[in-house]
């Protein structure tokens, strides 16, 4: 979208920091009214004082319905019969380890979050963007923040690729659905970027120290750029995030690999047993014949 006569509005979930944070300070730059889901009071206070009035704080817990249901309301109140311009869905966790040391308990977690939480919020947003008849024009757009993950399962990201994996599938369905509206769906994949997270999953890493899979992790640890001096520097990301939301065609998909070459489009293209073995001998998981 465009920005016309009117001051365009945007939702961006999980704006306490990283990409969200980032997008919502960009976003404010060029002119954008901006809602940021936030969870805690200290973040929305945080927020406001350094992004300014033009961004409004909304206590926001995908995945609690109630909670997505008030931040609808809020939005729709101050919206006063336009359109929203974006919805960007970027609230999303990682829970990093071996398959056979995880619990099924942190599997749900993960996909409530990344899933079923992103579906929620976008399910009770879709009206505010144009999704109803007689709304008005222009729609908004829709931008869901994958992963490099979301195509390549790679070792010990197990819970989070399947995560992704599954909002690859549902952003296809619903951006082929709203084209009844002209509502456009895009997806932005990219690999391991330098946020909050990041931390967060290299301590998940320690829990395993005591496991066989320890060396195999860290390995995997290090070649998934997971260390912040390797890793995507947020603006990367966020200028990728800005171009879908104002290209008059937007893609489908937004890939922002970390190295493009040997961290995307080779192993996209290599049959799945020899990527397999690649992966294996690189990090020393390949069990010998017969494996």
């Amino acid at each position: 979208m465009k920005p016309g006569d009117r001051t365009p509005c945007a939702l961006i979930t999980g704006a306490s920091g990283g990409i969200g944070r980032a997008a919502a300070r960009e976003l404010l730059a060029r002119g954008w009214r901006v809602f940021g889901g936030v969870r805690r009071d200290q973040d929305a206070r945080s927020l406001r004082a350094e992004l300014g009035e033009g961004f409004t704080p909304l206590p926001l817990e995908v995945t609690d319905p109630r909670s997505v249901g008030d931040a609808a309301e809020a939005v729709e109140a101050a919206l006063r019969g336009e359109n929203m311009g974006a919805l960007v869905n970027s609230a999303g966790i990682a829970r990093l380890g071996p398959l056979a040391c995880l619990s099924t308990a942190a599997l749900r977690e993960q996909f409530e979050v990344n899933l079923f939480g992103l579906f929620e919020v976008t399910r009770r947003f879709l009206p505010l963007l144009g999704a109803k008849p007689g709304a008005p024009r222009p729609a908004g757009r829709i931008v869901n923040l994958s992963s490099a993950s979301g195509r390549l399962a790679m070792p010990f990201f197990g819970f989070y690729a399947a995560s992704k994996h599954a909002l690859e599938g549902l952003s296809d369905s619903l951006r082929r659905e709203l084209q009844l509206y002209g509502i456009r769906v895009i997806l932005i994949e990219p690999s391991i970027v330098r946020t909050p997270m990041v931390d967060k999953a290299v301590a998940q890493a320690e829990a395993f120290r005591e496991t066989e899979w320890w060396p195999a992790l860290q390995a995997a640890v290090k070649a998934a750029g997971l260390e912040r001096g390797e890793a995507l520097p947020v603006q990367r990301v966020v200028r990728v995030l800005v171009r879908a939301l104002l290209s008059p065609h937007p893609r489908a998909r937004y890939a922002v690999p970390r190295r493009r070459l040997l961290g995307w489009w080779l192993p996209l293209a290599l049959p799945d047993r020899m990527l397999d073995r690649v992966v294996g001998r690189a990090l020393g998981l390949a069990a010998g014949k017969g494996a």
